[in-house]
């Protein structure tokens, strides 16, 4: 039993090594590089969200979802951009889930989602560059590591027990603590003013949100996880569910104009 722990162990760490590796190389590189990895990630999990949903459906089906939501991040990331594209994409999900069989509103709300968030990703690192990448990263594993071990050693009420019975008040709290906190180690970074640390709080439960969300489909649909695609992780979903959440975020909160009127206030 102790050497079959260690294994799953070694495995989980060589995945997650792997996965840092590659996210960070292509986050420094930028450009093409950045962007062909937020296409291929939003096509996989679109493929997963489909599969979750429609578990009776043919293999095939639940692929070409899964490259169409490439196709269309790529097409609204190489395009319009600003509000065209975001609307763009919502039209699509929709038009997408409207042949899902059922839950077709949760399919499409959660399909619009992902879209976005990729979408929002290429565009912040195009339009921001690295640091802000970099800044809403750290805000997403920050969050979550101090939200896991507050929740462990604190415990105390649970936030929402009928969708995420593990989830704490104290965790939740701590994960904004430690957003404000990064928010306010950014500020010469990026040059921002004190509106980031509030930015930044409010990414932090955006976080959260993402990852109760992707849970509740979860619990709905019966699974564990959204695949088995990555080894001792579960699939793509199952890691980036709070940093599409935080993605979209970003993204809107930057066509609103108020990241740039974050990063202006420093002066």
């Amino acid at each position: 039993m102790s050497e079959a722990r260690f294994a799953d162990l070694r495995t989980r760490v060589l995945s997650a090594l792997v996965m840092v590796a590659v996210g960070l190389g292509a986050i420094w590189l930028g450009g093409h590089v950045f962007a062909v990895l937020a296409i291929a990630l939003s096509g996989l999990m679109g493929w997963e969200l489909y599969r979750m949903m429609v578990p009776d459906a043919p293999p095939a089906r639940a692929e070409a979802h899964g490259v169409v939501a490439a196709i269309l991040v790529a097409v609204f990331s190489y395009t319009w951009g600003g509000w065209v594209s975001v609307l763009g994409l919502l039209a699509a999900a929709t038009l997408v889930a409207m042949r899902v069989p059922r839950d077709s509103g949760v399919f499409g709300a959660y399909l619009a989602l992902i879209l976005l968030a990729g979408h929002g990703l290429i565009a912040l690192r195009w339009d921001y560059g690295l640091e802000w990448v970099f800044w809403l990263i750290l805000i997403v594993i920050g969050s979550d590591v101090a939200g896991y071990f507050a929740g462990r050693i604190l415990g105390g009420p649970k936030f929402w027990p009928k969708v995420s019975p593990k989830k704490t008040w104290s965790g939740t709290v701590a994960g904004w603590m430690t957003g404000a906190a990064i928010g306010a180690a950014f500020m010469p970074v990026l040059g921002a003013g004190p509106g980031l640390v509030a930015l930044s709080v409010l990414l932090a439960f955006a976080g959260q949100m993402g990852d109760i969300a992707e849970s509740a489909i979860k619990r709905r649909m019966g699974v564990k996880d959204s695949s088995d695609l990555i080894p001792g992780h579960g699939g793509v979903l199952d890691r980036f569910d709070a940093m599409i959440a935080v993605a979209l975020v970003a993204l809107l909160m930057a066509n609103l104009g108020l990241l740039r009127a974050v990063a202006g206030a420093a002066g």
